[in-house]
């Protein structure tokens, strides 16, 4: 098996498990992060009603037009912020943090303490 396959199916593996004790709600819904290579994308999902509240990512337009020449990390600080600002006019002041199988390390930690820095509480 190719090494690119075996550490995507050993992510998504990690991400079932830890998803077994990580669940959103009403009141703190969770904040998934996926990241690829080229994107980073973060939603605040509330798993009881099985609904997406509030997500960023690189993509959306606002935020690929400000971040289209920066690095990686600085594109994942601005997504990070950009949810935390979307979670806040939503009235959303606590959320559980799902970091999707990956290390909190690199892009991921990067957004997760741009959203702690605009006041998201996790």
């Amino acid at each position: 098996m190719p090494r690119a396959n075996n550490t995507r199916a050993q992510r998504e593996a990690r991400h079932k498990r830890v998803r077994k004790n990580v669940v959103g709600t009403s009141e703190r819904p969770r904040l998934c992060v996926f990241r690829s290579s080229k994107n980073i994308y973060a939603q605040i999902i509330d798993d009881s009603q099985h609904h997406t509240l509030v997500s960023a990512s690189t993509m959306d337009k606002d935020l690929a037009a400000s971040g289209a020449k920066k690095a990686k990390m600085e594109q994942a600080r601005l997504v990070g912020a950009a949810i935390a600002k979307k979670a806040s006019e939503k009235g959303i002041a606590q959320v559980v943090f799902d970091r999707g199988g990956y290390k909190y390390h690199g892009r991921v930690k990067t957004l997760a303490e741009a959203a702690r820095e605009e006041g998201l509480v996790f």
